[in-house]
């Protein structure tokens, strides 16, 4: 009998994952060997980094690596990671194969917080979050909650209510957004580049504050996902082999509404990696969620380690936002669902 995870497949995933932040440590206008790269990481491990000697490096590229790319790698990671673990949650919870993690109007949200911190010029600092940070998360939260009242019909909270209503509030924000933006031209470029995506402005801080997020985020989805898999059988079939199907509602949605708004805050709105990131794990290991969510995390880490790697180089020393390069292969992939959903209805 196959077991429904698989450690062979996981620590594979784990090692590309380890091989492809390396790689792109590695890479930039100050180039260095993955050897290299990896002795100036390997040196910073407490009490083991003493055995590694890397006089023979430079000062400039330690610092290069340590307190500029590796930060940003390992927040790019993280974000990849929530996303794609939370659009799998999403696909599963509302039983629809094209939800994302913007979906309900988080993302919306977090630009219109973003955009609110921008125009007013605030200045507030918060585990490690700038004002824009601060404000996006806030905007994203405030959202969910909204979202959640209006779409509560006291009964409970069905996908259909959730996705119409997320759907409606993210438009309006979106309009409050392009009202803002009128009577403000010279923030219109800075308020779009914060919502195609960057990761130019990471840091140590933000990369603490997002793992502490995916780290409980992962936890519940992968807690969760054995009764996801019963819920693809049909809300009332998951109710009669013991499911709260409302209960787990509230929390897969809550713990990823929380999980995207950490993630929004401090990359701005990349797409299409929690869309596209769960098919391709379906695609290669089947529909069980126990290897859907645990694969779709790693998976999405590499994707956007990938993707932010290629938007810091390709143009160098121009930087294309990561969300650019997403879209590219998101958009396509997107097109090409629609169209296989579509046969599949004839």
């Amino acid at each position: 009998m196959k077991k429904p995870f698989s450690r062979i497949c996981f620590l594979a995933l784990l090692t590309l994952l380890c091989l492809v932040m390396l790689a792109s440590v590695s890479v930039g206008s100050a180039e260095l060997s993955m050897w290299d790269g990896l002795r100036i990481l390997l040196h910073k491990i407490p009490f083991f980094g003493e055995a590694w000697e890397i006089s023979d490096i430079g000062d400039v590229y330690e610092t290069i690596i340590w307190e500029v790319r590796m930060p940003r790698v390992l927040l790019s990671a993280l974000t990849g990671g929530a996303l794609a673990i939370v659009g799998a949650a999403y696909q599963g919870i509302f039983l629809n194969s094209l939800a994302d993690p913007h979906i309900l109007g988080v993302s919306s949200g977090a630009a219109l917080g973003a955009t609110i911190a921008m125009l007013t010029g605030a200045s507030v600092r918060f585990l490690g979050l700038g004002t824009v940070g601060i404000f996006a998360f806030g905007g994203a939260m405030v959202t969910v909650i909204l979202v959640c009242a209006v779409a509560n019909t006291g009964s409970g909270m069905s996908a259909m209510h959730m996705l119409l209503t997320g759907t409606a509030v993210s438009t309006m924000l979106s309009a409050a957004i392009s009202l803002l933006m009128t009577f403000h031209h010279d923030q219109i470029a800075k308020v779009y580049l914060w919502t195609m995506g960057s990761f130019s402005a990471a840091s140590w801080e933000k990369a603490g504050f997002l793992s502490v997020f995916v780290l409980i985020g992962a936890a519940v989805f992968v807690a969760g996902a054995g009764k996801l898999n019963l819920m693809l059988l049909g809300v009332e079939e998951a109710k009669c082999l013991g499911v709260d199907t409302l209960r787990l509602q509230r929390i897969f949605i809550l713990a990823s509404s929380v999980l995207v708004a950490a993630a929004v805050s401090v990359s701005g709105i990349i797409g299409f990696v929690g869309l596209i990131v769960p098919h391709c794990v379906r695609i290669l290991c089947g529909p069980d969620n126990r290897k859907v969510m645990p694969y779709g995390l790693l998976s999405g880490a590499i994707f956007l380690v990938i993707c932010d790697t290629a938007a810091r180089t390709i143009a160098a020393p121009t930087e294309i936002p990561v969300g650019v390069i997403t879209s590219l292969f998101g958009a396509p992939y997107f097109i090409a669902l629609l169209l296989k959903k579509r046969r599949r209805q004839r």
